[in-house]
């Protein structure tokens, strides 16, 4: 394919954004929210699952270890076939020590959320700045 070809490729971005209410059960009603955007993107199955499960993690860290409001921005890129999904969740940073303490947590039941995302995901990074933090993964689809 030449360069004009390439540079006439249908390229494909979008992007949604969903507030993370701080109550119980928020992270399976924004789940649900968000599997309805990527069935209208239509990924495949096995991706959009991938996908669905770094957003759980990343709301869920973003629930445990940090200040409210918490927001979920998903967006798509895609040049021909080829794509990614950025998942970032942006928090008001961590929270103060009277969270509960790692002694108290039960390993078996947490902390291997980052660990997934980093197994998921092609890229991803914190960013800190004027708004809170963000944590970000990207995960591609499409050919290589």
């Amino acid at each position: 394919m030449t360069t004009a070809q390439l540079d006439a490729a249908p390229r494909g971005e979008a992007e949604h954004v969903f507030s993370m209410p701080p109550t119980p059960g928020a992270v399976s009603g924004v789940r649900r929210r968000v599997r309805t955007v990527l069935a209208d993107w239509n990924l495949a199955a096995d991706i959009a699952e991938d996908v669905l499960l770094v957003v759980s993690e990343l709301l869920t860290n973003a629930i445990v270890h940090a200040l409210p409001p918490a927001t979920l921005r998903l967006s798509r890129r895609q040049v021909d076939r080829c794509g990614a999904i950025r998942v970032e969740v942006t928090d008001m940073g961590p929270t103060t020590p009277s969270s509960p303490s790692t002694s108290a947590i039960d390993p078996d039941e947490h902390g291997r959320g980052l660990a997934i995302v980093h197994a998921l995901a092609a890229q991803c990074g914190v960013h800190a700045h004027s708004d809170g933090i963000s944590r970000w993964a990207e995960l591609n689809f499409g050919r290589s």
